[in-house]
């Protein structure tokens, strides 16, 4: 049974599709923090590339710890990663980290308007506006416009998935 306290939600009050999407969530700060933590392990960032590692995936690993305790027993276990050099290569790392910020706020602006409970929406809320500006960081480090656009559009979970997918990073 879940546990949400770290929600101030009691898990007889949260639906069985906040509790999914909130696993779905899970799956993506596993990813993101995974993907920051051997890029920093590896040690080949430095200067301003090797803070914004450092500091996304502290921001990464606090979203997986707050989503784990606020799913308890029902959390998805994590998966295994092979990020395939992405994390060596300076280019490639910043490149598909664009990518990985980007997607996350889609993700997370598809699924605000899906979840029912009031607190929930409140929690997983509050990790949104930490991708967005994941996001426009990264952007800014490319040299590549933080808001490219006035309104940013929504990601379905099935666009996301299958994007996730499709770059091979999650093996098992």
């Amino acid at each position: 049974m879940p546990k949400f306290a770290s929600a101030g939600v009691a898990s007889s009050e949260v639906a069985a599709s906040d509790v999914a999407i909130l696993n779905y969530a899970l799956t993506l700060e596993y990813l993101g923090a995974a993907f920051y933590n051997e890029a920093v392990a590896k040690g080949k960032f430095t200067g301003k590339v090797g803070k914004f590692a450092k500091i996304v995936g502290a921001h990464e690993n606090a979203h997986v710890a707050f989503l784990k305790s606020a799913l308890g027993s029902a959390a998805v276990k994590k998966p295994k990663f092979d990020f395939k050099g992405t994390t060596t290569s300076r280019a490639k790392f910043m490149a598909r980290a664009q990518v990985l910020e980007d997607t996350g706020v889609a993700a997370y602006l598809g699924q605000v308007g899906r979840i029912k409970s009031a607190k929930i929406l409140g929690a997983a809320g509050s990790i949104l506006p930490i991708e967005a500006r994941h996001a426009g960081w990264i952007r800014d480090l490319n040299g590549v416009s933080g808001a490219p656009t006035a309104f940013e559009k929504a990601k379905s979970m099935t666009q996301v998935l299958a994007a996730v997918k499709a770059t091979g990073f999650i093996v098992s």
